[in-house]
């Protein structure tokens, strides 16, 4: 199914905060955030085991359990197996994202990519939900920045094993939509390229921002438009460096990512844009784009995203970002720009 047809709206909430990244959230401040997203009528949800080792699922299913099933879209993904033994978060080895969810359940976590984990992760995610079906799965960080070199083995694993699963699921009913959910381009092409299985959509995180969209725009984005597969974005804030944070890549931003955030930050105040509305907007615009999923770890956040949403944005300021090099030619711009 379409993610267009299938996502109740251009905004969801993406739960990786509600999994202690960066730091450890008292847990009523995570129920009032998630209950500030469901009052101010986001729909779609998406999460995953790997967020503080199940916390964000078992956090949402708190929510989502009271509401009923049909009232929202509920995503989560595949490709890491929570077991009930434990282990030191902080000794993890996450690739590029060491540390991430030092603050999460010490709970050990495995990757495995094959048909069998992929069932087993998900009757794991609908009990920790605490929820009856899913209705999107994303195949998890199959790509560089956590495989390192292992990572086309590790691809192959998920074609014969988890890509297959999740294609029966879909021709089954038992689920809609499935798809990858990646940090990087290259995995996303190298399915598309697939003759079969085939995905819905993808969930890119990070790839396709104000700070970081010409390499999507190559090749990616034409591709998919073509075979009419949708995109969510993750990140749109690029871990919040442009929400006013200092994480770029779940890390400390360095000072040629803080010094272009300054520019865009100039221009904006030029024209009375807030950034985050333009980094809301600009990755909105693009029509393979069915939805954006910011986190967030505070209640005030979530008016914050649909002020974001609305707020007008005079065609002069894209034009001044297209003109400073700070857009790519070929992005699209919001309508009316």
């Amino acid at each position: 199914m379409s993610l267009a047809h299938l996502l109740p709206g251009s905004l969801g909430f993406g739960t990786a905060p509600m999994g202690n990244m960066f730091r450890a959230i008292p847990e009523g401040e995570a129920q009032a955030t998630l209950q500030a997203a469901w009052d101010q009528g986001i729909r779609y949800y998406d999460t995953a085991p790997f967020y503080g080792a199940g916390l964000a699922e078992i956090r949402l299913g708190e929510l989502l359990s009271q509401q009923p099933r049909d009232s929202f879209v509920l995503s989560t993904k595949v490709g890491r197996v929570i077991h009930d033994e434990v282990e030191d978060p902080a000794t993890r080895d996450l690739g590029e994202k060491g540390g991430l969810f030092e603050h999460g359940r010490p709970n050990k976590m495995t990757d495995d990519y094959s048909a069998d984990a992929t069932k087993r992760s998900i009757e794991d995610s609908l009990r920790r939900l605490n929820t009856d079906r899913l209705d999107i799965v994303w195949v998890h960080d199959i790509a560089q920045d956590f495989h390192g070199d292992r990572w086309l083995a590790q691809f192959e694993t998920a074609r014969t094993g988890a890509f297959r699963v999740l294609d029966d699921l879909r021709d089954q009913g038992v689920i809609k939509a499935w798809g990858l959910g990646v940090n990087r381009v290259e995995p996303v092409e190298l399915t598309l390229a697939l003759d079969e299985p085939r995905p819905d959509g993808f969930l890119l995180a990070g790839r396709y921002t104000l700070l970081d969209h010409r390499q999507a725009l190559q090749r990616l984005l034409p591709a998919a438009q073509e075979q009419g597969v949708d995109m969510v974005v993750g990140g749109p804030y690029s871990s919040g460096v442009l929400a006013g944070g200092t994480h770029f890549e779940y890390q400390e931003a360095p000072a040629h990512i803080l010094e272009t955030v300054r520019r865009i930050r100039e221009l904006a105040e030029r024209h009375g844009v807030s950034v985050k509305a333009a980094a809301l907007q600009f990755v909105l615009a693009h029509p393979a784009t069915a939805a954006a999923i910011p986190g967030a770890t505070r209640p005030s956040r979530i008016a914050e995203d649909l002020g974001a949403l609305r707020e007008e944005i005079p065609a002069a300021f894209w034009h001044d970002l297209r003109e400073t090099g700070l857009l790519d030619p070929a992005a699209p711009l919001p309508a009316g720009a």
